[in-house]
């Protein structure tokens, strides 16, 4: 078994601010991570942060700086059941630079724990084949079928491996996959 496979599954998607935190994130769990890319939040990142909130929940942890909290307070104010993970800075600094990827993955661990993240088994309820069955990838027209798809579902647009993904973590149930995709 490898290093990563004894990672705890997290169920709630989590809210991070760029991809370094993402990393860090993925060093100490399995999860699904949303990122926010600083203040300035696009749409369709609300779009996938409200699927994710509707489907699984989410865990907001932020950067322990002034931008963080901004951020943290922008997505409580429209999802005021999110759960709350933080770090101190001690723990989120690394040569005066303050942010989620300069800690250590045991310490990012205790704090989704402390938020009281779900722990949970993961599980795989599509496949390549689904994707293929479905025209999703590797033929013509796959990019736009993902792209109409994806909205329809709430998971937004991306290449067919992370579709997948999507997928399966944000708890897409076989009947509106089903139901989606026949309107293709």
């Amino acid at each position: 078994m490898t290093k990563a496979d004894q990672r705890p599954g997290i169920r709630e998607a989590i809210v991070v601010e760029g991809r370094d935190d993402t990393a860090a994130v993925l060093a100490a769990v399995e999860a699904v991570t949303i990122e926010t890319h600083g203040y300035g939040i696009s749409g369709r990142t609300w779009e996938k942060l409200e699927a994710a909130y509707r489907s699984r929940g989410l865990i907001v942890l932020t950067d322990p700086d002034h931008a963080g909290e901004m951020i943290r307070r922008r997505v409580t104010e429209r999802f005021p059941e999110a759960k709350q993970a933080f770090l101190t800075r001690d723990l989120a600094e690394k040569k005066g630079d303050i942010g989620i990827e300069n800690a250590a993955p045991e310490d990012i661990l205790r704090a989704l724990t402390l938020a009281h993240g779900t722990v949970e088994e993961r599980h795989e309820t599509f496949t390549t084949a689904d994707l293929v069955r479905y025209g999703l990838a590797g033929g013509e027209g796959a990019r736009e079928r993902r792209e109409t798809l994806g909205r329809a579902l709430g998971i937004g647009y991306s290449n067919s491996r992370t579709f997948l993904k999507r997928l399966n973590d944000f708890g897409v149930t076989r009947e509106a996959f089903e139901e989606a995709a026949a309107r293709l």
